[in-house]
């Protein structure tokens, strides 16, 4: 097979990869987003890779680590098809072979997700049998190249004698009139060697024409289909919610506590600038009037509630700062916000936990766990089971219409989004999803701060310069925040004023900068009188440590 066909053969599995994907899409409406092939695989790669991978991707995607994952599962996917489509060139059925091989894979992903039946298959399979179809259009049906090979022609004849020379000892035809005379043949000319024929013009024109077709076909299918759920998501009905006030509003945000410094990040993080950072490929749609949370385990009584039930109940408003284990020393995946609930420590006395129920796992609508310590939820902290965020009903994508909050606790063991279940057991009986993995079974946050302006290798006018960032320890709160320059004494900052010891806090400290090339260091000491570590640790297993430190240059 020449270059050209094999190109014009990879171009045809890759519009039949990509149709079995687009119209895998609009199925997908019908038997929920998860079922989707590529959404589906992705869900399982997460779940698979090791721990080092994912760190990886967090490190080097931030929170579009998700988008990334379809993105290279796609890119993958197309590089098989690639392959399938030379290879049916050669030989249909191993085509074929592929595409059913990569439709199985895709039942069995959708198969195994939390919560699937058998109607999850229906997208895998509908995508394979068209993906197969429109391979064949390709390979044997109607838009077919000619040619896929060539072979050289035979040469023609010899025109003299198709007998050709004769050999010695060849006997000569004789007629009745004598020996038939027999001329010399001919010298033969060299046949010159004939390569690949060129693609014949209706021909590819047809090919190209179908693949563009079907190429268009598949895009439309595919956006259509995301288009299409969310139109069938939830985001009418929470725009239809109108939270109760709060039986308890949160202090009010004290004067100055935001510095409204450029490059510093502001005191309450926006809902759409606040990080998101969880397993689900695709936001969960969950509908608040089908919603249940149940309530189960170690208990002396299971109890269940509606979405109207929590709204009925006194609900308290608090400010919380939450954080991402997987956040780096200096990392941006952490922020404030106003949050809405019903104090988790009530519904716990309602069910009457065990003395030795010392875990409480939330689960989400999509399956993923966390272990909570039962006492970090009853012991007097503002614990939540938020409906609120920042004033409106909880954002989609933050675990509409319900999620946990637990000040003090790092993300991976508390902040359950899209929450169903909270289930009172053991860690020593159970391990939640992060656990098994390599992370450590609880979480609590250490104490931190970082250097919001300037920033690394930012290049300042030699006087006075305004050094400012965050810092915190929630639950504990921050007593002091020191900076220093070029391993020179350590300064103390000023801190801004907060709201309560479970947000982080604003602090600056002015530098009067020589020309040169500095280091800037930065740490903190909580409420306990504990300061943070030099000490440098990655994330795993239980949130990194050391100083914050950039270097700037000054003119």
């Amino acid at each position: 097979m020449s270059t050209t066909s094999r190109r014009y053969a990879a171009l045809a599995g890759i519009t039949s990869a990509a149709v079995a994907i687009g119209i895998a899409e609009p199925v997908a409406v019908l038997t929920g987003p998860r079922s989707a092939p590529l959404v589906a695989v992705g869900g399982v790669i997460v779940d698979a890779v090791p721990e080092s991978l994912k760190q990886l991707a967090i490190d080097l995607f931030g929170t579009a680590d998700k988008i990334a994952l379809l993105v290279g599962t796609a890119v993958l996917l197309g590089g098989f098809a690639a392959l399938f489509g030379v290879l049916a060139v050669r030989r249909l059925a191993l085509g074929l072979a592929g595409i059913a091989a990569f439709g199985a894979i895709g039942v069995a992903a959708a198969l195994t997700r939390s919560g699937a039946d058998l109607a999850d298959a229906l997208p895998s399979l509908v995508g394979a049998g068209l993906g197969a179809l429109v391979l064949w259009l390709f390979i044997g049906g109607p838009f077919e190249l000619d040619p896929w090979t060539w072979s050289p022609p035979t040469p023609p004849a010899d025109p003299v004698s198709s007998a050709g020379p004769v050999s010695p000892g060849e006997s000569v035809p004789v007629s009745p009139a004598g020996p038939v005379p027999v001329t010399p043949a001919a010298p033969t000319a060299a046949v010159e060697p004939v390569g690949p024929a060129e693609v014949d013009p209706e021909s590819r024109r047809r090919f190209l024409t179908g693949s563009g077709v079907l190429l268009g076909t598949a895009v439309v299918a595919g956006l259509g289909g995301r288009w299409l759920a969310g139109r069938r998501g939830v985001s009418a009905a929470r725009d239809a919610i109108r939270l109760p006030a709060p039986v308890a509003p949160a202090p009010a945000v004290p004067a100055g506590a935001d510095l409204s410094l450029t490059q510093l990040a502001p005191y309450v993080t926006p809902n759409f600038g606040f990080y998101r950072i969880d397993t689900a490929l695709v936001v969960p749609q969950v509908d608040p009037d089908t919603w249940r949370l149940r309530i189960h385990g170690r208990v002396g009584r299971e109890r269940t509630y509606s979405y109207a039930d929590l709204l009925a109940r006194p609900l308290v408003e608090r400010y919380v700062t939450l954080a991402c284990v997987s956040n780096e020393v200096g990392g941006d995946l952490i922020g404030n916000a106003l949050w809405l609930g019903v104090p988790l420590r009530e519904l716990l006395d309602e069910v009457e936990p065990d003395d030795d129920a010392d875990q409480v796992v939330g689960r989400s609508v999509d399956g993923w766990t966390c272990g909570t310590p039962t006492a970090a939820l009853r012991d007097g902290r503002d614990a939540l089971l938020a409906v609120g965020m920042n004033g409106e009903p909880l954002p989609v994508e933050h675990g509409f219409p319900v999620r946990v909050v637990v000040p003090g606790l790092y993300g991976y063991v508390s902040a359950c989004k899209w929450v169903t279940e909270l289930e009172l057991t053991r860690f020593a009986d159970f391990d939640a999803y992060w656990v098994p993995r390599g992370w450590s079974p609880q979480g609590p946050i250490k104490t931190q701060s970082r250097i919001d302006t300037p920033r690394g290798r930012n290049r300042l006018t030699a006087g006075p310069v305004t050094v400012a960032g965050v810092a915190w320890a929630q639950h504990r709160g921050i007593r002091r925040v020191e900076v220093r320059v070029d391993d020179g004494p350590w300064q103390e900052a000023a801190l801004a004023p907060t709201v309560s010891v479970d947000t982080w806090v604003q602090w600056s400290w002015r530098w009067d900068a020589t020309p040169g090339e500095h280091r800037l260091q930065v740490r903190a000491t909580d409420a306990t009188g504990e300061t943070q570590t030099e000490r440098t640790q990655d994330v795993v297993p239980d949130g990194a440590t050391g100083w914050h430190t950039i270097t700037v240059t000054v003119r």
